[in-house]
C-alpha cells in the first residue's frame, strides 16, 4: 500500500524529502519530522468505530475482512474490544473511514 498524503503538495515536498534522505543530504531525523508533517495521521479505532465502519459500508464481517487481508476472526475480535488493529490493517481501516471501501477494492 502506497503513502498517503494530506494533500498534493505536501506529496511532493515528501518526495523532495526522500530523494534529499536517499542522497545522505538530510539524516533519518529531520526525514521522519517530514513524515509527521506531510503523512496522514493514522489514530487507533475503538470497537464500536471499527463496527460502524463496517455498517456504513454494508459490508459483513467475512466481506470487510477480506477487503483488509484479515481473518473474520481477527476482525470479529477487534469489533468486541480483544484486539486491537495495528500497522498496515490500522492504515487500511484508516483509509476506508476516509474514502470508503472502494478505496482498498
Amino acid at each position: 500500500m502506497g503513502k498517503t498524503y494530506q494533500s498534493a503538495a505536501l506529496a511532493a515536498v515528501h518526495e523532495v524529502a526522500l530523494g534529499l534522505a536517499e542522497a545522505d543530504a538530510m539524516d533519518q531525523r529531520r526525514l521522519r519530522g517530514f513524515d509527521a508533517l506531510c503523512l496522514t495521521p493514522v489514530e487507533p479505532f475503538s470497537p464500536e468505530e471499527i463496527r460502524a465502519l463496517r455498517l456504513r459500508e454494508n459490508a459483513s464481517q467475512a466481506v470487510f475482512a477480506l477487503h483488509l487481508n484479515v481473518t473474520t476472526g481477527l476482525l470479529r475480535q477487534w469489533e468486541r474490544g480483544e484486539k486491537q488493529p495495528s500497522g498496515a490493517s490500522l492504515k487500511l481501516l484508516t483509509l476506508v473511514a476516509r474514502k470508503g471501501l472502494q478505496a482498498v477494492a
